[in-house]
């Protein structure tokens, strides 16, 4: 058994996470250049190595003739009967080669496939090993800057964080772990390229999967996710267990899961809403928190009208419409929203063959409403009462009764004038 060999094979394939079968295949492809370079060719020449022993043999075949004129694929009768005493001619010997007698110069080219041998292989382990990890998150170190670009050291390898990927809120420094998203993996001669993302929605959905059980195992599935990175996210979540919910179980005990997300995240708003089937009950839901008197989905054209109540367009809207816009990007639908008041005036209501909504005091979108026009209306009577209370002086005449005044005050009021 060659001892040193299996032992510096196999300390070499742990380093290098290389299996040792291509080692293996590495030395014999260098025996096989030794064999070319010092001979000329090397078509007859076969190397056989042991898994087990790791012995090698080199055997150089030749064709046993009577007048050898290529002394490299021919042998003469005499020759071969003292390798082979049975040997006729026609007959092929094989002659057992020592690669010691090997040159430098071959030894030096066997050497230099070996070196590129393993360099290969360990680029082709750090390849796969980061191809296993293709659309999913690792934790990295912020390494240096590249222009407007970040490597990110992964371990083995470096990726690199594209400015288009960069969150713009936030703010990078060297030696910051960062947990990225990883989107492409490419081999090249160079070892693997590497892309990652701290602004692809699948983020949201990875570190869900690592912060919730329930989506990890299945119980739970992410539908959709909508996502304007640094600033908020619209989730949509499903369950396939009738006594899990599936919101409750992503928002986590007093919010501590969706928390550790958000933290991640630096603090961007995540809205967990429940998915549905039936587009219009889902777009209500997308469009959380606003409330919705109506949604008319049209399936085929991929479009939706809503109409929600007065006081709540703005909320539906959202700040310069992002909770429309990723309700939008979430749902799949054009979604065209509108305030009662604006649907009434259009004639949208008749145009949906719908009655306009008359409310009772019991219903809650009335109430609401309510609420609102008499916090308004109470604000503007009291405005209107304070400007007529008051007179030029500053002060309102209903404060101080006729006989509060002093008797003698317009003679101390004329005194101070002319004191003055």
């Amino acid at each position: 058994m060659n001892t040193e060999l299996k032992e510096a094979l196999q300390l070499l394939g742990k380093e290098r996470n290389i299996p040792e079968d291509a080692l293996l295949e590495a030395i014999k492809n260098s025996l096989l250049i030794a064999c070319k370079n010092h001979f000329g060719k090397a078509d007859n020449i076969t190397v056989n190595i042991d898994p087990d022993t790791y012995e090698y043999k080199i055997l150089q075949q030749k064709e046993t003739v009577e007048t050898v004129e290529d002394p490299v694929l021919q042998i003469s009768l005499a020759d071969a009967r003292m390798i082979e005493p049975k040997a006729e001619l026609g007959d092929i010997i094989s002659i057992e080669i020592d690669s010691r007698k090997f040159g430098r110069i071959a030894t030096q080219n066997a050497k230099g496939v070996i070196v590129q041998k393993i360099k290969e292989e360990e680029r082709n382990s750090v390849y796969n090993e980061f191809a296993a990890h293709e659309h999913s998150i690792m934790t990295g170190t912020v390494q240096r800057f590249i222009g407007k670009n970040i490597s990110i050291n992964l371990g083995q390898a470096d990726a690199i964080l594209a400015e288009s990927e960069q969150v713009k809120s936030e703010s990078y420094r060297p030696q910051q772990r960062l947990k990225v998203y990883v989107i492409e993996v490419k081999n090249n001669p160079r070892g693997p390229r590497i892309s990652v993302s701290r602004t692809h929605p699948d983020l949201v959905r990875c570190l869900f999967e690592q912060e919730v059980s329930e989506v990890k195992d299945g119980t739970v599935e992410i539908k959709a996710i909508a996502r304007e990175a640094g600033s908020r996210t619209k989730m949509a979540v499903l369950s396939h267990d009738e006594n899990v919910d599936p919101v409750g179980a992503c928002v986590g005990v007093n919010g501590v899961r969706v928390n550790a997300v958000v933290d991640e995240l630096h603090g961007e708003k995540i809205d967990i809403i429940n998915w549905d089937d039936n587009p219009a009950y889902l777009i209500e839901n997308a469009l959380s928190p606003a409330k919705v008197i109506c949604v008319v989905a049209d399936e085929d054209n991929k479009e939706a009208k809503v109409i929600v109540p007065d006081f709540q367009l703005s909320l539906a809207i959202g700040k310069e419409g992002q909770n429309a816009r990723l309700a939008a990007k979430l749902t799949g639908y054009k979604i065209d929203i509108k305030s009662e008041t604006q649907a009434q005036e259009s004639g949208l209501f008749e145009e949906l063959g719908m009655d306009v909504p008359q409310y009772d005091e019991d219903d809650e979108y009335y109430a609401e409403r309510m609420a609102e026009r008499l916090s308004a209306d109470a604000e503007e009577a009291e405005a209107d009462e304070v400007e007529a209370d008051y007179g030029e002086e500053g002060y309102a005449d209903s404060d101080y009764a006729e006989e509060d005044y002093p008797a003698d005050y317009d003679e101390a009021e004329a005194e101070a004038g002319e004191d003055e």
